[in-house]
């Protein structure tokens, strides 16, 4: 490292939750400040700026509960780029290959998240492209993977005609030989197209874009070509970084919506992993996704009504000039569950529906129609 560099004295800290005795927790502290660095033997550290500078600090060490300690360490600005993956490297990179420890928590100074995409709309956003002002959002989902482009179309029209605000293609459908990328798209697109045209409602078509880049790109420009209103994106396929070029490019220039898929063995250890308010709250959005969605409580997945709150806060809270994201009522949603999700949520929230709605195929647009009159009361 040249003499010449000046390190700032900037610092971000990150917390870990480490599993085991209080003698652990600070060994183990201490080998995070350099794992979380440069990663080497401290006999070829040399004196001077990697060394007083570049590494991590211990801020403290503390006891949550029995076994469980709390680590909040720091590390100096200069070891981030304005990337996703040097932030996750950063924060958990090795980290991650061990057990009992979690990445509980990140504070970025406002300089840092500056240098972020974040939320090109966010939800003060969507609520003016659907001129939906204060009730939730609702989005249904267009499956079961195997329908062709025409059924998928006309489902996506009757769940249009039901005047939901966004329809979103399955995580499932991708470029299948039996229902390939570009025909499902400007089917559906033309579909939703259609019905709104006649029900006089804005709804925003989101597809699926999955491939490597730049095949990434090239789909989801075509996708606002046909006529799509939004992308729906898996970072944990496609990587956050991938979200975030689309969240920074001039076109195409949709609401992106980031899809949990492939990232649940990252939470589902509570000794290990990324807390779910970092991976499906504070990442999302600081890459620059307008929408999260993730599995909400009582159902079959191992997250909490306070894993959601945390989520949620996370969407919303003050972050530098880093806008906020909609989180999301996900997994079986239907009318039953809409109280409890306004008594957790309030109203900035989208709900994805389950596919209840559907087991009347005559009555799909109604029942789309009766659930969004349900949420206005």
């Amino acid at each position: 490292m040249s003499h010449q560099f000046h390190f700032s004295g900037q610092r971000f800290s990150v917390e870990y939750h480490i599993y085991g005795s209080m003698n652990d927790a600070r060994r183990r502290a201490a080998l995070l400040c350099n794992d979380q660095t440069v990663e080497a033997a401290d006999h070829v550290i040399p004196p001077g700026l990697i060394r007083d500078e570049l590494l991590g600090r211990v801020l403290s060490v503390d006891q949550l509960r029995a076994g469980v300690c709390r680590a909040e360490l720091t590390f100096p600005v200069e070891l981030l780029d304005g990337t996703m993956s040097t932030l996750l490297h950063m924060s958990f990179g090795m980290a991650g290959l061990q057990s009992g420890v979690r990445l509980a928590g990140l504070a970025l100074p406002d300089e840092v998240i500056a240098r972020m995409a974040g939320p090109r709309f966010g939800p003060q956003g969507l609520r003016a492209i659907v001129e939906v002002s204060t009730r939730p959002l609702v989005c249904a989902v267009l499956k079961p993977l195997g329908l062709s482009p025409e059924a998928l179309a006309e489902l996506a029209y009757e769940f249009a005609l039901g005047e939901v605000d966004l329809i979103k293609d399955d995580q499932s459908l991708g470029d299948h030989v039996f229902c390939r990328f570009e025909e499902r798209v400007t089917r559906c697109a033309e579909a939703i197209a259609k019905a709104s045209r006649q029900t006089g409602k804005r709804c925003l078509y989101a597809p699926h874009v999955s491939a490597p880049w730049p095949t990434l790109l090239e789909r989801a420009s075509l996708a606002q070509q046909a006529g799509a209103g939004a992308l729906l994106l898996c970072p944990g396929l496609i990587g956050f970084d991938a979200l975030s070029s689309l969240a920074r490019l001039p076109f195409p220039s949709l609401p992106l919506i980031a899809h949990p898929d492939f990232q649940g063995s990252h939470f589902v250890n509570p000794t290990g992993g990324i807390a779910p308010a970092l991976l499906f709250g504070l990442f999302p959005r600081l890459a620059g996704a307008d929408v999260s969605i993730y599995p909400t409580f009582g159902l079959d997945y191992p997250i909490t009504q306070e894993d959601c709150r945390a989520i949620a806060a996370s969407c919303r809270s003050r972050l530098g000039s880093c806008p906020p994201m909609f989180p999301t009522a996900a997994g079986r949603m239907n009318a039953s569950r809409i109280h409890e999700m306004i008594a957790l949520y309030e109203m900035d929230v989208v709900f994805v529906l389950g596919s209840d709605l559907r087991q009347d195929p005559t009555r799909i647009r109604t029942a789309c129609q009766e659930f969004i009159q349900l949420l206005g009361a």
